[in-house]
């Protein structure tokens, strides 16, 4: 008797071809995909007729399902891959975000979790003749990375927040990038929220007040055309940054007036159709003047090609309103970021009414502050209630952050919601000093509570308190937010024992996953990625290098890593290939990742997403 099928997910996705002779091409196809109990079957959608299914590979002939990770651009719209590997060939598929491509592939592994699996795959594409994680010229080549599973049982395995459907029902066919002029709240069930200098894409622009725009989880919805400027070299007008009749000398007497580090604006040069960048500075200049004063960028443009617009040679934008987003996350080459857009107008856009603000300004008379529980680099943590909820309030010290940069992190804060993030209330900008309201953890930070249960943490707990980390962090990853603080004590414990990434007082937004500190400050270097000791250079990979040695601390109880070490001595250690020993309580499989966080390169360590995805396949057994 045959076995009823049963449908298990359904959803569209992009397959790549699965080139299965050398002649094929190389192409990639929007499919509609059906897993059931026994099929994973894709179709080609036609509108008004019933879909034509272009293939069909039984769940028997599957020897490994495992995500993709990739240090090349994805060429297709969705940019989440996973592999099937079944028979003699390897499927690509394309997920259009990490929830969805999470779902396939737990449900894929459920579905052949008999079958005889290989014991090792590629964690990156086949591509030009070989395999880019390990260079075999081989396709069918043993696989070079061994599978983490097995290790713990199903019983205790933590579940991972539910998943949103990926279907996805308003879609344009081109894909033309907007970026927000400001942010928008949206005033109706259909609409979408918009964060200024955000980028998004135009589904449809046809609608003269409404258009149709998609962010970058996938969601779409309808925003005011007027708060959005499509990105094209030749329509920047519209930006607050850019000033049209304006002299240098009109340009440095506004900017020095407003006299805020980052302040800048985009002007016409003498030449026609050449521009300037003009920002002001505090900084020391190259030849020792400390005097703030205004710099000058011409922006200049290539030969032709795509990526023609630069400030520094190193980083090319087909248009300006991408170098100009660009270098407000990252001075890459400038004096400072651009940080405070400057116009004729009315000055710093900083200044501006915030429609948002109200929601997240805490009035003072509400805020009752309470004893001290900790200090860090800007300022005392002290607890304190709030509309009757028990929260932690942190006091900025005057002497260590301007109001500028207090209101900067603040921004920062509120961009980012997410169960395992430590979340923000509110800002208190109307007090001295000011101060950021967050959730109460009522067992404080990581550190003290490893120390304090020390001989009492279980297998199933320390595993827990990693996974719940590295779900924060694959959130902030996967929203191009850079921690480049990450360690046990900046991390938060909860009453119900959950863990959530805290102190974002060094994070930072940027585009390219990759920051250079303009002013490297001061950074803890037993944390630091080698990259970060040597150049300043953070990024998600410097990161994952610190989540490891948070890992490492989580097994060794609160330990402080090389505690017996000075920096100098750390530094010489790394840079002769030592890494931190395995410790006591930590399993072989455990120790592998940490082993696999500190990869000499970067992009040799594994992704937050990989991560999330390893340590959510081990479920414990006792040892």
């Amino acid at each position: 008797m045959n076995k009823t099928k049963m449908v298990i997910l359904k959803g569209t996705m992009i397959k790549k071809s699965q080139q299965k002779k050398r002649t094929s091409p190389c192409n990639y196809k929007e499919r509609l995909f059906v897993l059931d109990t026994q099929d994973l079957k894709y179709s080609e959608r036609r509108p008004g007729k019933k879909p034509m299914m272009k293939g069909c590979i039984e769940l028997s002939r599957i020897k490994c399902v495992e995500i993709v990770c990739t240090d090349i651009p994805i060429p297709c719209i969705y940019k989440y891959p996973f592999q099937v590997f079944h028979g003699n060939h390897y499927l690509y598929i394309f997920a259009p975000d990490n929830d969805c491509r999470q779902r396939w592939v737990r449900a894929l592994k459920e579905e052949t979790k008999n079958n005889d699996l290989v014991a090792k795959y590629h964690p990156n594409f086949w591509m030009d003749g070989k395999w880019r994680c390990c260079q075999q010229s081989e396709k069918l080549a043993a696989g070079c990375y061994l599978k983490i599973s097995h290790y713990f049982s199903t019983a205790s395995k933590k579940p991972l927040p539910q998943l949103p459907d990926p279907e996805m029902e308003l879609r344009g066919a081109k894909q033309r990038k907007v970026i927000a002029l400001q942010d928008y709240i949206p005033q109706g069930c259909d609409d979408l929220p918009l964060q200024k200098d955000q980028e998004y894409i135009l589904v449809n622009g046809f609608h003269p007040e409404w258009w149709a725009v998609q962010d970058s989880q996938g969601n779409t919805g309808f925003v005011p055309s007027t708060y959005i400027a499509e990105k094209n070299s030749n329509n920047f007008e519209r930006f607050e940054w850019y000033n049209n009749n304006i002299t240098r000398a009109e340009a440095e007497d506004l900017l020095l007036k407003e006299g805020k580090e980052g302040a800048f604006m985009v002007r016409n040069s003498r030449q026609a159709g050449v521009y300037t960048v003009s920002v002001f500075t505090k900084a020391p200049g190259s030849n020792g003047e400390k005097n703030p004063r205004v710099k000058h960028y011409l922006i200049r443009q290539t030969e032709g090609g795509e990526g023609t617009f630069y400030l520094a040679e190193k980083y090319l934008f087909s248009t300006i309103p991408e170098l100009i987003h660009y270098h407000q996350h990252n001075a890459a080459g400038m004096t400072t970021r651009l940080r405070h857009p400057v116009s004729l107008k009315g000055g710093c856009s900083q200044d501006h009414a915030d429609p948002s603000r109200d929601q997240w300004e805490v009035d003072p008379e509400e805020l009752i502050l309470g004893q001290e529980i900790g200090s860090g680099q800007f300022g005392l943590v002290r607890e304190g209630r709030w509309r009757e909820t028990k929260v932690a309030v942190k006091m900025i010290r005057e002497e260590c952050m301007s109001d500028d940069d207090f209101k900067e992190e603040a921004k920062v804060m509120m961009r980012l919601s997410h169960c395992k993030l430590v979340q923000l209330y509110g800002v208190c900008t109307q007090r001295s000093p000011m101060c950021l309201v967050f959730e109460f953890m009522e067992n404080g930070c990581l550190s003290d509570y490893l120390k304090e249960r020390k001989g009492h943490l279980t297998q199933n707990l320390m595993w827990g308190m990693c996974l719940d980390v590295s779900e924060g962090m694959a959130y902030l990853e996967s929203s191009n937010f850079i921690h480049r603080d990450l360690a046990a004590r900046n991390c938060l414990v909860s009453k119900n024992d959950e863990v959530k990434v805290s102190d974002f007082g060094m994070t930072r937004f940027v585009l390219d996953d990759q920051y250079t500190s303009s002013q490297c400050s001061k950074f803890p270097v037993k944390w630091s990625a080698p990259e970060v000791i040597k150049f300043c250079k953070f990024s998600s990979k410097s990161d994952v290098w610190s989540f490891g040695v948070l890992m490492w601390e989580v097994y060794n109880e609160g330990r402080l890593p090389y505690e017996n070490r000075t920096n100098a001595e750390v530094v010489e250690s790394l840079s002769a290939g030592l890494r931190l020993l395995k410790p006591r309580l930590a399993p072989d499989t455990i120790y592998q990742l940490m082993e696999w966080c500190w990869k000499e390169k970067p992009d040799d360590r594994p992704t937050f997403a990989l991560l999330l995805h390893e340590l959510a396949s081990l479920t414990h057994e006792p040892r």
